[in-house]
């Protein structure tokens, strides 16, 4: 049955297709359409004063080789015949997890039968998500060295979960991150606040999973973006309802082999065009008049050249994206801290039959990650310099796009068989991608749900086996449902900007609590609610207060001084170049649109300062926690400390894994 409605649906996209791109009207808005600049665009403009004498030249090389089109046409046979390639190898693997998934064991840790070298693969495949090989790249190639910071991050993280928290959550936790906080405390409250809290990071990160999802679908197949998206999101929930953790790993480890493949050779690719040379390439990248312009017009948003200002030295110095130094600390906390409090990050432990195997994980995703964030960078500032920001900003305004036009570029151009052939291939290995961070993300979220709140609390941990299973799918369902609707209302985000927020609250919330629950004897029932709900609150408080957020208002505000600098230049008598006519009427129409608008909580401008809130939230989760646990002191949760230690430290009375 499972397999027929799969079936049933991807032919029904693959019928559809042909149908949606005879509507190019309608798929232009959507970021399908690649936008050639014109060839006044592409020619070096006139030198700008104080710019080095290399600018001009090195202005060619910015424009797109190959004959880059004005709209993605891959070859729909090669392209097809990849997705569909994936697409059978996925469906194989839940059929076969399928048939083993009979208790909840199974269905939520794999009976805690995956090795470490395949856990560390399915971790790196849990990083290694839409938003890390799409907008990852997408923000180096408009912002330069911010994206960059985005992109390492997340290798410090793995640093505080091998150290710290991978082999006690293991030896004392089960299935979820409420059954690890509840273990010495008031389990109900404990379990209700903990599943609130993994639903709330989850559907952050799924967010962005599914905005990637509908952006690549939009290529791969020509489908517009909402039906990418509902298509996608009931294709990955039925690979959670059937397959469950089983189906998970394995999609997983075969993901991240064939992500890590792709970029990789996209990577070489790149240097191989910069002939080997990391510092010429780098120097390119800075005499670049195209990039030189994009800072200037697009993000500094300088009408006229600044005399003496290099703008190109510009791109590759912090604070075009970050603009704030504090945000750059903010978003390394978040980004350090967060993962060891990642509801999906945590389930893995569970999944694997010891300790030992747990931190063999842990180094084997660490190696995986470091590497593959590395050459994202390459590919981000490949992208700006061989793409230009302008032609990737012109299709995807966030920039996710930027990974997939360079493939396409350096496989030989639009049209091309190599140029198609690889385009094919790194949009369907960030489609298996989608496949296994969604997957991973629905099933820690409906976990929470079934297993802490209705099996726990409502059920009082009296259902059977049978029931577990069945609640945990139905769930499973409804959280799928929810990214569906959520994801559609995203469609103009950037996906790193979203994940970096779902880090900022698990760094809140969810790390404090399980810290001090493992390692501080005092802490309680109340510490562990205070930092969850302080700490969560807090962050996404913040957040829909912070520039993160779109304001009309500035945007009208910023248009209109770029109106009245262009205009004050004509009235003087100067003639405009076509770059700034264009300009000026692209802030005019800004102007007339945002003038007078407000966000969606009613602000004109941000109240907090910075982009990632994790400077200010992490240390108020970590001090409600204490506050909490110092004012309401609970005997009982101090006594079960030594329980938990020897818990943590031995493996005593854990589940072994199972065999099936």
């Amino acid at each position: 049955m499972f397999t027929k409605i799969l079936s049933a649906l991807m032919l029904t996209l693959l019928l559809a297709a042909p149908g949606f791109a005879e509507e190019p009207s309608k798929q232009a808005p959507q970021g399908a359409a690649l936008v050639q600049p014109s060839a006044s665009a592409l020619q070096a403009p006139a030198a700008v004063p104080g710019q080095p004498a290399a600018a001009a030249p090195a202005a060619k090389a910015a424009a797109p080789t190959g004959g880059m089109p004005t709209k993605v046409k891959p070859n729909r046979a090669i392209t097809i015949s990849m997705f569909m390639t994936i697409i059978g190898i996925t469906l194989c693997v839940v059929i076969w997890a399928a048939r083993q998934t009979k208790s909840a064991s199974d269905f939520y840790t794999a009976g805690g039968g995956i090795t470490g070298l395949q856990n560390g693969w399915a971790i790196a495949g849990d990083y290694m998500s839409a938003a890390s090989f799409l907008g990852m790249s997408g923000l180096i190639s408009l912002y330069g060295i911010d994206g960059f910071m985005y992109a390492v991050g997340p290798m410090f993280s793995f640093i505080a979960i091998l150290l710290v928290i991978a082999e006690p959550c293991r030896n004392a936790g089960k299935f979820t991150l409420g059954d690890i906080l509840s273990f010495r405390t008031a389990p109900k409250p404990v379990r209700a606040v903990a599943a609130i809290s993994t639903v709330t990071v989850s559907l952050f990160y799924l967010i962005a999973q599914m905005v990637g999802a509908g952006k690549l679908m939009q290529v791969l197949l020509d489908i517009p973006y909402r039906v990418s998206v509902i298509g996608v999101g009931i294709l990955m929930v039925g690979y959670v309802v059937f397959g469950g953790m089983k189906a998970t790993t394995w999609v997983q480890i075969i993901k991240a082999g064939l992500l890590m493949s792709g970029t990789v050779l996209l990577a070489f690719l790149v240097m191989a065009k910069a002939g080997m040379n990391p510092v010429g390439f780098f120097t390119d990248i800075v005499g670049n008049q195209l990039i030189q312009d994009h800072v200037r017009m697009n993000v500094l948003k300088d009408a006229l050249p600044k005399a003496g200002f290099d703008y190109g030295q510009r791109f590759m110095e912090p604070g075009l994206f970050l603009k704030n130094p504090l945000d750059q600390v903010s978003l390394g906390i978040a980004w350090a801290l967060g993962a060891a409090g990642l509801p999906h990050i945590l389930m893995r432990f569970f999944t694997v039959p010891s300790a030992k195997e747990a931190r063999k994980s842990i180094v084997i995703a660490l190696f995986i990650n470091s590497s593959f964030f590395f050459l994202i960078n390459i590919i981000g500032f490949g992208a700006a310099l061989y793409l230009s920001p302008q032609l990737i900003s012109s299709v995807d305004k966030g920039g996710n796009m930027a990974t997939l036009l360079l493939a396409q570029l350096l496989g030989g151009g639009a049209g091309s068989l190599g140029g198609d052939m690889f385009l094919a291939f790194i949009c369907a290995v960030a489609f298996a991608t989608i496949l296994a961070v969604v997957s991973g993300l629905v099933l820690a979220a409906s976990a929470a749900i079934a297993h802490d709140v209705y099996v726990n609390i409502v059920m009082d941990g009296k259902a059977d086996q049978h029931t577990q299973v069945k609640v945990a799918r139905i769930t499973s369902l409804f959280v799928g449902l929810a990214a569906i609707v959520m994801g559609l209302a995203a469609e103009k985000e950037n996906v790193v900007a979203l994940v970096a927020l779902a880090f900022a609250v698990a760094a809140s919330g969810n790390f404090p609590a399980v810290m001090l629950s493992l390692f501080w004897k005092r802490f309680n029932t109340a510490g562990v609610i205070s930092a969850l709900l302080v700490g969560t609150i807090s962050a996404l408080g913040l957040v829909v207060i912070s520039p993160v957020m779109t304001y009309p208002q500035k945007i009208a505000d910023d248009a209109k001084k770029i109106v009245s600098t262009l205009e004050k230049k004509q009235q003087e008598g100067a003639v405009l170049a076509e770059k700034d006519l264009k300009l000026l009427d692209k802030s005019r129409t800004d102007y007339t649109k945002n003038n007078g608008q407000t966000s969606m909580v009613g602000l004109t401008a941000p109240i907090f300062p910075l982009k990632n809130p994790g400077i200010v939230s992490v240390p108020l989760g970590l001090i409600a926690a204490i506050i909490g646990t110092l004012l309401f002191r609970d005997r009982r949760a101090e006594d079960m400390f030594d329980e938990i230690e020897v818990r943590q430290i031995t493996g005593l009375g854990i589940s072994k894994a199972s065999d099936h």
